[in-house]
């Protein structure tokens, strides 16, 4: 439904509701299927159940959908610096969403993070790169339970003594995500890391 909610808005301007969604791919689907040319089809379309908030989610659903965003999880030492040198192994491919908890009962820790627009090539040599510094690194892109719950996947409860939750927002471009890492004191412990690209600003 995402893909046929954006198709909608790219080519008429107009945000469709899934209910709507779905009809218009009810009618796309039997025209396929009867090979249907030059013919009249009429889907009662509807967009009053849509807000900001499922806007934003079909959006990512979409990008996902096409391959504009590639889901991965990879596990990496639990100790300091890991996640920068995280970062610099994925190279100039943006990262659009990165979660992550520290927890002091494991020796590794996973991180599940989503990156942006990519070719085939660019991705896999991205994994090699993970592995060769012996990253396990896994794909979840065609794993629906994974796109639907990658953000609620990480956080909870963990045995941090002084924990201090801070939230950042920082300009959108290639490496900037890095850069905020630069500035990070080296003496800190990031114990949780939720990140999230969200148009013109990332947070």
């Amino acid at each position: 439904m995402s893909l046929v909610v954006k198709d909608m808005y790219e080519e008429n301007r107009s945000i469709l509701e899934p209910a709507g969604a779905l009809a218009l791919a009810g009618a796309e689907a039997y025209c396929r299927f009867y090979n249907l040319k030059d013919a009249n089809v009429i889907a009662i379309t509807s967009g009053a159940n849509m807000d900001f908030y499922r806007l934003r989610r079909v959006t990512q659903l979409a990008n996902i959908g096409r391959r504009y965003e590639a889901v991965l999880a990879t596990f990496m030492p639990e100790e300091p610096g890991s996640i920068r040198h995280f970062c610099n192994l994925i190279g100039r491919i943006c990262i659009e969403e990165f979660s992550y908890r520290y927890d002091s009962n494991k020796n590794r820790a996973l991180v599940l993070y989503s990156v942006g627009v990519h070719t085939k090539i660019e991705l896999q040599a991205m994994i090699e790169r993970m592995k060769s510094f012996q990253l396990e690194t896994i794909e979840f892109t065609d794993n629906n339970m994974v796109k639907d719950h990658l953000r609620h996947m990480t956080g909870g409860r963990s045995d941090v003594e002084h924990e201090l939750l801070c939230r950042f927002i920082f300009p959108e471009r290639p490496g900037a995500l890095v850069k905020f890492l630069d500035v990070i004191s080296p003496r800190w412990n990031l114990t949780l890391f939720h990140y999230r690209s969200r148009g013109s600003q990332r947070a």
